[in-house]
């Protein structure tokens, strides 16, 4: 395991497994809302996020925390471990919730509030985002480690063996 893509819907916790997998790891760790969101709300340009994602995944060693369907193709064809977080829809409403009005490194500022649109976006991850993720992943499932967690538990399993063999 040394290229790692970490990806599911919002408030699934993305970020919290890849920050646990890169202390078990030593990988270094890179937050794709990082990358396309500045402090002040606005994003870089498309052509500007392809190129530090392409720059990324040229690397030798790396996960990469998130989803962004433009560049997941790339990002698969150079990873060789994928976990995709696929948890239930009021899992992932209540972990976005519960991040609000909390500073973190996976984004550039604090969420003061849980927007209506970005509580849509997540009510429509598994009829608008899964199906295409699962449709990328089919791909490359004889040539990539796929790990699809549907509990949190059976990721949190996961992590307490990758610890056990450390």
């Amino acid at each position: 395991m040394k290229k790692v893509i970490v990806i599911g819907c919002p408030g699934a916790g993305k970020s919290t497994f890849a920050r646990k997998l890169r202390e078990r790891t030593s990988l270094p760790l890179y937050y794709l809302d990082m990358i396309w969101h500045r402090a002040d709300g606005t994003n870089i340009s498309r052509e500007a996020f392809v190129r530090q994602v392409s720059e990324i995944v040229g690397g030798e060693q790396w996960i990469i925390d998130g989803n962004y369907l433009n560049s997941l193709e790339m990002r698969l064809q150079e990873c060789d471990t994928v976990f995709l977080l696929d948890y239930p829809t009021e899992l992932c409403l209540d972990g976005a919730k519960e991040r609000i009005g909390k500073k973190r490194e996976d984004l550039p500022w604090v969420e003061k509030e849980f927007d209506r649109e970005f509580r849509q976006w997540i009510v429509d991850f598994p009829e608008d985002q899964l199906p295409r993720i699962y449709e990328m992943l089919e791909k490359y499932r004889d040539s990539r480690d796929i790990f699809v967690f549907r509990k949190r538990e059976d990721a949190d399993a996961y992590l307490a063996l990758l610890e056990q063999r450390k």
